[in-house]
C-alpha cells in the first residue's frame, strides 16, 4: 500500500465553511465522512495530526480528537498505533449491487452509454464515397498493424494543426481508445505497478487497470476540477509508473482542465519518471469554449517523450466505426504495433477508409455535432431542474453528460429501480476508482433527443418516488461507455 498522507492546511481548504453547529466535533466529522464519500478524499489516506489540523481549523485538539474518534466509530478512519489516521469506509458502504445487462429492454431509455450515433445520410454519403476506395484495396492482403497510411497521415496533420507537430510515424491506429489504452498498459507497465488515476474517471479504463493487476493510486476531481498541489504531491510520494488522465471535458464531471495545471502535471511526472497517458477522446466536444491543444504540448521541451495520448472516432463521430489511436514517440509506436500483433493483426480497411473520409469533413460534421449537444444539454438541464429540483449539477463546457448530485447516497438504489420504469443507468460508483464512493452522484448522458430526455428525467423521477424495495440485482456485466 502506498503511504500518502493529507496536511493540515490541505484539509482545512477541502472543509466546507464552519456552519456554527454544535457539537462542533461532530460537525467536522460529518464533513470529512462526506469528503471520504464524495471521493474528493482518497481512501488510505492518512489524516493530519490531530494538533496540526487543530491549528489549521484554528479550534481545540479535544474538538478535533473527538471527531477522529467519531469517524473511526462510523468506520470512515481506522489509527495504526504509531502511524496515524488513515481514511477508510465503513462496512455497507461498498458499492450496491446494480441491474447491469448488455442490453436494455426494448422499451427503456439507454442512459448508460454516453455515445451519439451518426445520421444515416452522413454513414450513406461516406459509403457511396469510399467504395472506390475500398474496391481498391480488394487486391492487397488487408493488414496494417500500423492502421492505413493515409490515416495514420491525416491523424498526424490533425495533431499538427491543433498545436502539437506529429509526422505519421508517431500514431498507430488501434480499434478504438480503449483498445490503445490496453496496448500502452501492456508494453508500459506490469503486474503490481501503480498507476495514477482521477476519481471519478472512466469505468472501463479502471476495469482495464484491474485486469492488468495494476495498483491504482486516485486523485479526486472535484466540481472545482483538479488540484495541481494533490497530483503533485502524489506523484511524488508514490512515484507511480504510470497516470491516466482525462484533461479534455472530463469523463463523467465534463471538466477542462486549465492550462497551467496541465503544465504542473507534466513536470511533475516528468520528475517522477511517470508516463502520462492523456485520454482525448472527448477533445472535440467544446461547447461553451475553445478546443483545447492537446496536453502534450504543453510538455517542457525535450519531456513531451513521456506522453502517449489516445483519441478515437467514437465521440467526434460514431462508435460504429471502432477506430481510434494513440500517438507516441516513433520507437515505441513500432513496439506496440509488434504488441499488437499477438492479438490483432490489424483493423477493419473498411472502417478506417469511412474513418479518413469522415476526419475529412471534420469542419462540416464536428460543428453540427456541437450544435446538437449544446440544444441536447439544455433539455436535459432544463427537465432536470423542472422535475427533480433538489439535485444538483454544473453545466459543463464540453463533454457528453452531467454529473449530478442527488443529495443523498441513493445512486445504486435508484438505478436498479430505475430499470423497472424503463431507465437504464449506472449509479456513480461505477466511476469511483476506490469502491464505494460516488454514491450520491448520476452520470446523465445528453446524447439522446430531447424528447427522449425529458421522458428520461420524468421516469427518473417517477423512480426516485417509488417506494418499493428496488429488485435484486444479481451478478450481470456492467456495460459503460
Amino acid at each position: 500500500m502506498v503511504e500518502r498522507s493529507l496536511g493540515g492546511g490541505r484539509l482545512a481548504a477541502l472543509l466546507p465553511a464552519a456552519s456554527g453547529a454544535r457539537p462542533a466535533y461532530r460537525h467536522l466529522a460529518q464533513a470529512i465522512g462526506d469528503l471520504v464519500l464524495d471521493g474528493r478524499i482518497a481512501l488510505h489516506v492518512r489524516l493530519p495530526a490531530e494538533r496540526e489540523l487543530a491549528t489549521a481549523l484554528g479550534v481545540s485538539r479535544p474538538t478535533v480528537t473527538a471527531a477522529y474518534d467519531l469517524l473511526r466509530e462510523s468506520g470512515y478512519a481506522h489509527s495504526r498505533r504509531g502511524a496515524g489516521t488513515w481514511t477508510a469506509l465503513p462496512e455497507g458502504r461498498a458499492p450496491h449491487g446494480v441491474a447491469r445487462v448488455l442490453a436494455p429492454p426494448e422499451s427503456a431509455i439507454d442512459l448508460a452509454r454516453a455515445s451519439p450515433g451518426l445520421p444515416e445520410r452522413v454513414l450513406a454519403e461516406a459509403l457511396a464515397q469510399t467504395a472506390p476506395r475500398i474496391a481498391a484495396h480488394t487486391h492487397t492482403p488487408g493488414y496494417h498493424p500500423y492502421g492505413l497510411p493515409e490515416l495514420r497521415a491525416a491523424v498526424a496533420e490533425r495533431f499538427t494543426r491543433r498545436g502539437l507537430a506529429t509526422v505519421p510515424e508517431q500514431i498507430l491506429v488501434t480499434s478504438g481508445a480503449q483498445h490503445a489504452l490496453t496496448l500502452v498498459l501492456g508494453l508500459l507497465s506490469g503486474p503490481g505497478d501503480r498507476v495514477l488515476v482521477e476519481s471519478p474517471s472512466y469505468p472501463n479504463a479502471l476495469e482495464a487497470l484491474r485486469r492488468a493487476r495494476l495498483r491504482p493510486v486516485s486523485v479526486p476531481v472535484t466540481d472545482d476540477g483538479w488540484d495541481a498541489e494533490i497530483v503533485e504531491s502524489t506523484l511524488r510520494q508514490a512515484v507511480p509508473h504510470l497516470a491516466y488522465l482525462v484533461p479534455d471535458f472530463h469523463n463523467p464531471t465534463g471538466l477542462l482542465m486549465p492550462d497551467d495545471t496541465r503544465a504542473r502535471v507534466l513536470r511533475a511526472a516528468r520528475r517522477s519518471g511517470t508516463w502520462v497517458v492523456v485520454d482525448e477522446s472527448l477533445a472535440d466536444l467544446a461547447l461553451d469554449v475553445p478546443a483545447p491543444l492537446p496536453s502534450a504540448a504543453h510538455a517542457a521541451p525535450g519531456g513531451s517523450g513521456q506522453v502517449v495520448t489516445v483519441g478515437s472516432m467514437s465521440k467526434s463521430y460514431w462508435g460504429g466505426l471502432r477506430v481510434g489511436w494513440l500517438r507516441a514517440p516513433a520507437r515505441l509506436v513500432t513496439e506496440f504495433a509488434a504488441q499488437r500483433i499477438a492479438t490483432d493483426l490489424g483493423g477493419s480497411v473498411v472502417d478506417q477508409l469511412l474513418a479518413l473520409h469522415l476526419l475529412g469533413r471534420e469542419a462540416e460534421l464536428v460543428p453540427a455535432r456541437l450544435a446538437l449537444l449544446r440544444e441536447r444539454r439544455d433539455a436535459l438541464s432544463a427537465a432536470l431542474a423542472e422535475r427533480l429540483p433538489g439535485w444538483t449539477w454544473r453545466l459543463p463546457p464540453g463533454g457528453l453528460s452531467l454529473w449530478v448530485d442527488l443529495g443523498a447516497p441513493v445512486a445504486a438504489a435508484l438505478a436498479e429501480r430505475a430499470l423497472g420504469h424503463g431507465v437504464r443507468i449506472e449509479g456513480g460508483s461505477c466511476f469511483a476508482a476506490d469502491p464505494g464512493v460516488f454514491e450520491q452522484r448520476l452520470r446523465i448522458p445528453y446524447t439522446t433527443p430531447p424528447e427522449t430526455l425529458r421522458e428520461a428525467v420524468r421516469r427518473l423521477a417517477a423512480a426516485l418516488a417509488d417506494t418499493r424495495p428496488p429488485p435484486p440485482s444479481g451478478h450481470r456485466p456492467r456495460w459503460v461507455v
